[in-house]
């Protein structure tokens, strides 16, 4: 098997579990009673923020992306084009929402033991960048980025390219 075989192979097989981030503190997440406003600073700095019950703190029930945003931001008297009929949720209507009115319920989960090749498929098929990945009881216990992989890809790389050096030498 040459080098690029075997790089992809490797590459391909990783488990969610040898690269996804499980510091709590990177890791976004917010109780689904919390206010917008609180969910709005998170996503200053985050694309995304994990949606947990606030009575079992590690159990995932949703997700909010900064595209949830749009429908909250919608303006008044926005072309039904556009945005449809107007969303009870949006800004325009002054209600003070919680974190758990503009989640996605239900988001697309992962195991510790699902490889790169299982993560890539779900991120294409659904459009989605990161994973919640969770245990066999739906808690939260990290999650995998698109930006997480490409660094492993870059890392790859690099030790290909590391290896193709040492053989030409």
């Amino acid at each position: 098997m040459c080098e690029k075989e075997k790089f992809m192979s490797k590459f391909y097989e990783t488990k969610v579990k040898d690269i996804m981030l499980t510091t709590k503190s990177e890791i976004p997440r917010i109780e689904e009673n919390a206010e917008v406003a609180h969910v709005l600073t998170i996503l200053q700095n985050k694309d995304h923020v994990w949606v947990m019950d606030s009575t079992e703190p590690t159990q995932l029930i949703g997700v909010i992306t900064k595209s949830d945003t749009i429908a909250f931001f919608s303006p008044p008297l926005t072309s039904a084009q556009s945005f449809e009929s107007p969303d009870a949720r949006s800004l325009q209507f002054g209600v003070m929402l919680t974190a758990e009115e503009i989640m996605s319920k239900k988001p697309v989960i992962t195991s510790p033991d699902e490889t790169i090749r299982d993560i890539i498929v779900k991120m294409k098929e659904q459009k989605i960048k990161q994973l919640p990945v969770v245990d066999n009881y739906g808690q939260l216990i990290g999650e995998i980025s698109l930006s997480g992989i490409i660094q492993i890809c870059t890392k790859f790389f690099n030790e290909t390219k590391q290896k193709e050096k040492i053989e030409i030498s």
